[in-house]
């Protein structure tokens, strides 16, 4: 795979599964664009893992939760770099605990961030890959999207809909050449884990066929894939990463 001369931008790139997957494409030449909300030292840090692979990168900072700011950023990057070949949004927040105690302001700030975020980013480039006839899509879910989990239910069902999201766009986008497809992780070891006590992630481990999390390259190297031609006739598609967990529950 080769992404010399491409231009990528990815939503919540500064951290975890997106700091991963900005690398990877890095590795493979691309030039990468990084949207981040509010964590200046690891985007900061993000840029100088880049620069120390011998890429380039920029990062963008704001909130893709708000459309005025979203459409801004694909228009003064369409401005800078005159294209974007791959979209990844990535940007994605949860909040553990019991739906009764959740409040209206969890949902939109959940849902706001990882659905909205997701068609925010999506309307705002969709004209300009049409018009090109070509462009990857690549949504980040969750395997939580597809089974749901007990205290997270706004993040499940954010991710419900990013799964129906990809599948009606890819199919709509098809035509114009443009593909579109997901990616649900299971669980993978990164910050939004963190909570998990010793004995938490010990039991989890050991609900797992493949006895390990996820690590963030393992999402990061099928992203690239799916973004290349390699994948040309993909699209529409939810891929999972669990190491079997989700077959292992069922």
């Amino acid at each position: 795979m080769n992404f010399n001369g491409k231009v990528i931008l990815i939503t919540g790139g500064s951290r975890g599964i997106g700091n991963s997957i900005a690398k990877e494409f890095v590795k493979l030449g691309g030039t990468v664009i990084i949207n981040y909300r509010h964590n200046d030292a690891a985007a900061k840090q993000t840029l100088k893992d880049i620069e120390d692979l011998g890429g380039y990168a920029v990062s963008i900072k704001g909130d893709v939760s708000s459309y005025s700011f979203t459409k801004s950023m694909i228009n003064d990057i369409l401005n800078k770099f005159g294209k974007i070949d791959v979209l990844i949004n990535n940007a994605g927040i949860s909040k553990i605990g019991l739906f009764i105690d959740m409040h209206e302001g969890d949902f939109d700030s959940i849902i706001g961030t990882n659905l909205k975020g997701v068609f925010n980013t999506c309307h705002s480039v969709a004209k300009h890959m049409i018009d090109r006839r070509q462009g990857s899509i690549i949504n980040i879910s969750s395997i939580w999207g597809e089974v749901g989990a007990s205290c997270e239910v706004l993040y499940s069902a954010s991710k419900g809909g990013i799964n129906s999201f990809t599948k009606a766009l890819g199919k709509e986008l098809a035509p114009s050449g443009i593909r579109v497809n997901a990616v649900q992780p299971g669980i993978i070891n990164t910050e939004m884990n963190k909570w998990l006590t010793k004995e938490e992630k010990e039991e989890l481990e050991g609900e797992i066929p493949m006895m390990r999390f996820g690590e963030g390259e393992d999402i990061a190297k099928l992203t690239t894939f799916l973004a290349s031609e390699d994948s040309k006739y993909i699209t529409s598609q939810i891929i999972t990463v669990d190491g079997g967990y989700i077959k292992d529950k069922n």
